[in-house]
């Protein structure tokens, strides 16, 4: 298959594949000697035959053609600028641009891009500044377009904002002029492609091995669990650790804005908003979506993040017969999830008591993990709470682990401990019926 070629031309069968330069060809003012070069690679390109090939045999090609121009114009170009100019191309015909490198790095883990010159990238949790540079604001604007086109999704002035995943499940956000002020912003943030389990965390220092033991029991014995934490806080990985210990034969039902858990069980059901079309019809809503998932015999739920009114179908999921359900949210304390669900309950259902919200809430959720990221970069369980009863108007809760801070080494990462009171949970009678009572109290006494 042809290749390369002159576009919207139609060559004779015998004329070359890469035809060489006229000089009637005309350079536009001002441009510079590498843009040129890049301007006359491109003339040459059949951009359907290009989209089909992998980048790595398309780069090849292109370091060939980009040789034999740079001969012809007289470039004084080192070959391994050659070879960059050529990684470039192939990168903005087949990937996304400068953006590619830092996407094939399983080191970073969020990608934000605030301009052409102004690029950021999150490293084990620490902040830095890319090396990368577009050549405008509008190669900026076309990748976020690209990407959102290959997820089905269009973005543009009269539709500026747009949440979609590219093919590795990495989360895309982009808002686009006039909301962005100077220009189109990118924000991706990137999930490993090993799986993380409970003894990975206990390697990077997220948790105990006691702490790790009593929240794989939690999933274990089907204990309905709320993750909370702030943005980049681990929220994500935490509850696709306690997916891992669901029993392979549960029907599993997932529900996400964009899909990005990996759940490794066999029956698993995974379903995904819809936002509305061009005409602003056919949106697809989580509320729908939870309502949905309880016709379709669900042994558990998992709501990647609930954030608004469908926190209360996802309540009632817990209450009738789904135990064993997890949902994250954004909050910062385990007191401040419940203040945060109650808040959402009644964003759909205003009219609702708030004691009658709380007492759904205390039947339902049984405990919750607070994920915090500090100011090392590394990201812990902060907490761990028992949603016991109400009473009166209040929803007790007991702390079940506590992160103690206790100083920080010479190379700056946090030290602490987690501490527990060791008290029975208003739980346990469920604990014992699944035979799982002592081994809580043993890991809380082993704490």
């Amino acid at each position: 298959m042809k290749t390369f070629g002159r576009r919207n031309e139609t060559a004779p069968a015998a004329a070359p594949a890469m035809p060489p330069v006229q000089a009637t060809d005309v350079r536009p003012a001002g441009e510079s000697p590498v843009g040129r070069l890049r301007s006359k690679v491109m003339e040459r390109v059949d951009p359907v035959a290009a989209s089909v090939l992998p980048a790595a045999a398309l780069q090849v090609q292109l370091e060939s053609l980009v040789h034999d121009l740079a001969s012809r114009e007289r470039l004084e170009l080192a070959a391994h600028e050659q070879a960059r100019i050529a990684e470039e191309l192939a990168y903005d015909m087949v990937g996304y641009g400068p953006l590619e490198p830092l996407l094939r790095d399983d080191s970073i883990s969020d990608i934000m891009v605030n301009g052409p010159n102004h690029v950021f990238i999150e490293v084990r949790g620490k902040m830095l500044r890319a090396d990368v540079r577009f050549r405008d604001a509008a190669q900026v604007a076309t990748i976020a377009q690209k990407m959102a086109a290959a997820a089905g999704r269009r973005v543009d002035e009269s539709s500026p904002l747009v949440d979609c995943r590219l093919a590795d499940g990495s989360r895309v956000n982009v808002v686009f002029p006039p909301l962005a002020i100077d220009g189109a912003c990118i924000s991706i943030r990137k999930f490993s492609k090993k799986k993380i389990d409970f003894e990975t965390m206990i390697g990077f220092g997220s948790l105990s091995p006691a702490v790790a033991r009593v929240l794989e029991i939690a999933a274990r014995a089907r204990l309905n669990i709320v993750i909370s934490g702030g943005t980049g806080s681990g929220k994500t990985t935490m509850l696709n650790a306690l997916s891992r210990l669901i029993d392979h034969d549960e029907r599993i039902v997932t529900i996400e804005d964009a899909a990005e858990l990996q759940l490794q069980q066999p029956h698993v059901v995974r379903l995904e908003t819809r936002p509305p079309n061009l005409e602003g019809k056919g949106e697809i809503h989580q509320r729908e979506l939870i309502k949905n998932a309880l016709r379709m015999r669900p042994d558990r739920i998992i709501v990647g993040e609930v954030r608004g009114a469908e926190a209360f179908d996802m309540l009632q999921a817990m209450n009738t017969g789904h135990d064993g359900s997890i949902c994250t949210i954004h909050a910062n304390t385990t007191r401040d999830a419940l203040t945060r669900i109650e808040n959402m309950v009644q964003m759909g259902i205003a009219s609702l008591p708030v004691r009658a919200i709380r007492t759904q809430i205390a039947s339902a959720v049984d405990i919750i993990v607070q994920i915090q990221r500090m100011r090392d970069g590394g990201r812990r369980v902060a907490q761990i709470s028992e949603v016991a009863s109400l009473e009166g108007d209040v929803i007790t809760m007991n702390d079940i682990f506590t992160f103690e801070f206790g100083g920080e080494d010479r190379s700056g990462r946090i030290l602490g401990r987690w501490v527990t009171a060791g008290m029975r949970p208003g739980f346990h009678d469920r604990l014992d019926y699944f035979g799982l009572g002592d081994a809580w109290m043993r890991a809380l006494a082993d704490a």
